[in-house]
């Protein structure tokens, strides 16, 4: 808190130095010549004394300073612990085991004018020991990082970009075959429409103008993923709904992210699912825990063998047994370390 005295009065001050303080050695001697010696002084003086009068009864004018806007609000949360993890049909490969997870959530969000823009990076890596398998390999493995821009054109109802880019960090696994690498495969969605959000607790966006970029590096991956083995890259362009929703229970936050996408270009009414749900909570300050799921269905990503009615695979003209696709569950609960930076806090 700052006392401050406007102008005029700084100029009464002035004048009154000028005119009243030099002829006295103190402003106080010309109080207490003025009430001994009233009859003494001229009109002058008694001017300066009146004044001086005036200016003790000036009110204080309280000034608080102004708080600095806060447009960015960004946080990051780690988790490591022990977990256990069941994988059904998990197409990137994996066991069901007992492991070591380590899992990192970072956000950095802008909001200023009607302008939002949300970015979000997610990062899990688990160590394994099978139960099915010796050894050592990976149960938990995602690199995904989500963006969102928008303008607020009318209450709630945003017009909207958003980006979405995933992959894995090191090789999966599946019955001693590797199905997966860095970058093999890896997806990049680029999409235009709108976004309609409800608080802090729910989003749906609806980008009817989406892009799909299906990247696999490895050849001998490309035809698990639906890529010509000489195609690095293949382009897909059809419309994309993501709902995202986040709740307390009691303790626990819930959260949830659905994505569906419809390629316009090859078989539109094949949906790619892919839907996210995680349950944490608070044991104590320091220990969490935390339930993850993820479903995928794609129908480019073959990896079942086909089997006739006596339970044998069926084989192609070149001998290779025909796959098909199917549902991708992974299901990963963990007892963990966890700590909050930031806002995230």
């Amino acid at each position: 808190m700052q006392e401050h005295i406007n102008m005029s009065n700084l100029l009464k001050i002035t004048v009154l130095a000028f005119f009243c303080l030099l002829p006295f050695t103190s402003y106080s001697q010309i109080i207490t010549q003025s009430d001994k010696h009233k009859k003494e002084l001229d009109a002058s003086q008694e001017l300066c004394i009146a004044i001086v009068d005036k200016l003790e009864k000036v009110p204080v004018v309280e000034y608080t300073a102004p708080v600095k806007p806060k447009y960015w609000k960004k946080g990051t949360t780690t988790q490591i612990g022990f977990s256990q993890v069941s994988l059904t049909q998990w197409a990137a490969g994996g066991n069901g085991s007992v492991a070591l997870n380590t899992y990192l959530n970072s956000f950095a969000n802008y909001k200023r004018n009607g302008m939002i823009w949300e970015n979000r990076l997610q990062l899990g890596y688990g160590f394994i020991q099978s139960f099915t398998e010796n050894g050592y390999k990976k149960s938990d493995d995602k690199i995904i990082l989500d963006s969102k821009w928008g303008y607020e054109a009318i209450k709630n109802l945003y017009l909207s970009a958003v980006a979405n880019f995933n992959t894995q960090f090191a090789p999966g696994y599946k019955n001693s075959n590797i199905v997966s690498r860095f970058f093999a495969p890896a997806y990049f969605t680029l999409g235009l429409g709108i976004d309609y959000k409800s608080g802090n607790w729910l989003s749906i966006n609806m980008a009817p103008l989406t892009g799909k970029l299906v990247m696999v590096k490895d050849p001998a991956l490309r035809s698990l993923y639906g890529n010509r083995e000489d195609q690095f890259t293949k382009a897909e362009f059809g419309a994309q709904v993501k709902i995202d929703n986040k709740f307390n229970i009691s303790k626990f936050s819930m959260g949830s992210t659905l994505t569906l996408f419809s390629d316009y270009l090859d078989k539109p009414q094949n949906l790619v699912v892919n839907w996210d749900v995680s349950l944490s909570g608070k044991l104590s300050k320091y220990i969490s825990l935390t339930v993850r799921t993820n479903l995928i269905y794609d129908d480019d990503i073959k990896f079942i063998e086909k089997l006739d009615s006596a339970g044998n695979p069926v084989l192609d003209s070149d001998g290779k047994a025909i796959k098909i696709p199917g549902v991708q569950f992974k299901e990963v609960v963990s007892l963990s370390f966890s700590y909050s930076f930031g806002d995230a806090k």
